[in-house]
């Protein structure tokens, strides 16, 4: 039995961010058309930390897997990673191992493809302008996304941390057709221009004012998933029509919807599906909100495994 060995930048190679958003289509459509098995995380609790179970089988795809990710607060200590996350390929008609890759970059890829999807959905076809809230790894794949279904002319970066800002920053500059970025402005300057908002940040509270949203404008938010966070305040996702990837998800660990109690209109799953309409008019505010599912994963590293088979990408190894 063999199995291949994936690491960080073999997954990177083998999923480039477009390949990455027809991924997520496809896993999204299958899973609100009732097509995935995807039981909720299971949690694994130890003295030190928590691991998060995240198995998927995709019945129209035919795709099986399983990511293990834990959250461990006290690894900065050991020089060591918060999370950590690694990701399993299985075979379907055998459940034998295929592959083993790289969880992190993988789990950045998708998210970020996630809102790429999402703005490809419901923001404006001229939408130009974009406020990115963090400058983190997640922060540059979700704006590596959106640069990859709208043509953005203007990005401000806005992050606790100017060091992290001015690093991100200094990245995009180098990307091809890479936007103007403007750095220093505060929430109240900046989504006043927006068309497309993106949260990712590990923030417990709102990042900026609903009320500043101008008619038009998409919101995407990624960053928080429990119940008692939220990035997002009340005023937005009672001004928006709210979309999530999963209802049934969203309404156990979505502090953003859970803690002002607000009505989910769709997934994104169902608007691909024709189930739900897109965008409805030029002054319509939405709001997607992602806590990650494992359809996301286990397509993702499906396509992944398929890519490195033919780029002989990774290590394989004989476990028999």
């Amino acid at each position: 039995m063999k199995i291949r060995i994936l690491a960080a930048g073999d997954v990177k190679a083998a999923l480039p961010m477009p390949k990455a958003i027809e991924a997520m289509k496809q896993a999204f459509s299958q899973f609100s058309a009732g097509q995935a098995t995807v039981p909720l995380r299971g949690h694994i609790a130890t003295d030190q930390g928590v691991t998060l179970l995240m198995p998927a089988y995709l019945h129209g795809s035919q795709n099986l897997g399983v990511k293990i990710i834990s959250i461990y607060e006290d690894n900065p200590k050991r020089d060591l990673p918060t999370i950590s996350a690694t990701v399993m390929v299985l075979d379907p008609q055998t459940g034998f191992p295929l592959a083993l890759m790289d969880g992190s970059s993988l789990t950045a890829i998708r998210t970020g493809a996630a809102g790429g999807v999402a703005a490809d959905v419901l923001a404006r076809q001229n939408a130009e302008s974009v406020v990115l809230f963090g400058a983190g790894v997640q922060a540059r794949t979700q704006l590596q996304a959106v640069l990859a279904v709208r043509d953005i002319t203007q990005v401000s970066i806005i992050d606790p941390f100017d060091e992290s800002a001015r690093r991100l920053a200094d990245e995009v500059e180098t990307w091809p057709n890479a936007p103007q970025v403007t750095l220093g402005q505060s929430a109240g300057q900046a989504v006043p221009e927006a068309d497309i908002v993106i949260a990712a940040t590990t923030s417990a509270v709102p990042l900026f004012d609903g009320n500043d949203l101008k008619p038009g404008a998409h919101v995407t938010g990624v960053g928080t998933f429990t119940p008692d966070k939220r990035e997002v305040d009340e005023t937005t996702v009672r001004r928006a029509r709210v979309v999530v990837d999963s209802y049934e998800a969203c309404l156990e660990e979505a502090g953003d919807i859970i803690i002002p109690n607000v009505p989910i209109d769709a997934e994104i799953g169902e608007i691909l599906n024709g189930d739900k309409p897109g965008r409805q008019s030029d002054d319509e505010i939405t709001y997607f909100k992602s806590v990650g599912i494992a359809v996301q994963d286990t397509l993702a590293a499906a396509v992944v495994f398929a890519a490195a088979q033919d780029k002989g990408l990774g290590t394989e190894v004989d476990l028999s």
